[in-house]
């Protein structure tokens, strides 16, 4: 494998626009006025949440693929946090410990009947520098794989992302979009860190042979030149 930089660009760019089924829980009804009860004097757990709402939406859109499953995620992430908001140390800077939530969150569901990713077979011998190196579908360019890239918006990344395995898709996520290490990865999936380390590089080859399926399938590429 060539040097990862290729798949640290930002996965999802796609608007992290705030859907009011995601903001249910801080705005009336009897757990919200739980919560604020609990909150007190000090900075409390809706003061904590509030500002982070719209990043934690987007972090579930990309896990899930689609809104309906992405709000639930987050109706269950937000209950989760409130009950344990004791736990949080520092509630100045709380992002990453939501994350972590939330993530803890995808992983439960996506724990029980999933497909073992261990023994999912993925093309070794494929690599997407080679191939568009190979096909040169952008004659004269000098930023070949970037161009490659240029392709894919935010909506054809997220059905890219889609086509991989859960636990693939969300330890390349985390991994290269959040920035999280293996072992934080693996402290949110309950699995250790080799395994973690084989969704990485598995996830790794899915992602490169579905894009360059994507853009050949979607005719975004086509006998070595761009479509238009």
């Amino acid at each position: 494998m060539k040097d990862g930089g290729l798949f640290c660009w930002n996965f999802g760019r796609c608007a992290e626009r705030r859907h009011p089924r995601a903001v249910r829980a801080r705005r009336g009804g009897e757990p919200e006025r739980e919560m604020a009860e609990a909150a007190g004097p000090s900075l409390g757990y809706e003061e904590c949440v509030r500002p982070h709402l719209d990043y934690l939406y987007g972090v579930a859109i990309r896990l899930c693929g689609n809104r309906t499953a992405a709000e639930d995620l987050l109706q269950d992430a937000l209950l989760r946090a409130f009950r344990a908001f004791a736990s949080l140390r520092d509630r100045e800077h709380p992002r990453r410990w939501l994350t972590r939530v939330l993530t803890s969150a995808f992983y439960d569901r996506i724990r029980i009947g999933t497909t073992d990713a261990l023994h999912w077979s993925v093309d070794e011998e494929f690599d997407l520098f080679d191939k568009i190196a190979e096909e040169d579908p952008f004659p004269y360019s000098d930023r070949l794989h970037l161009d490659f890239l240029d392709l894919f918006d935010d909506t054809r990344i997220l059905e890219v992302l889609g086509r991989l395995l859960p636990q693939h898709r969300v330890a390349v996520i985390l991994a290269y979009v959040y920035g999280f290490t293996a072992k934080e990865i693996g402290e949110m999936s309950g699995r250790p860190v080799g395994t973690v380390l084989s969704w990485l590089h598995r996830g790794r080859k899915q992602l490169e042979r579905e894009l360059w399926e994507y853009a050949v399938s979607h005719h975004l590429i086509a006998e070595g030149r761009v479509r238009p």
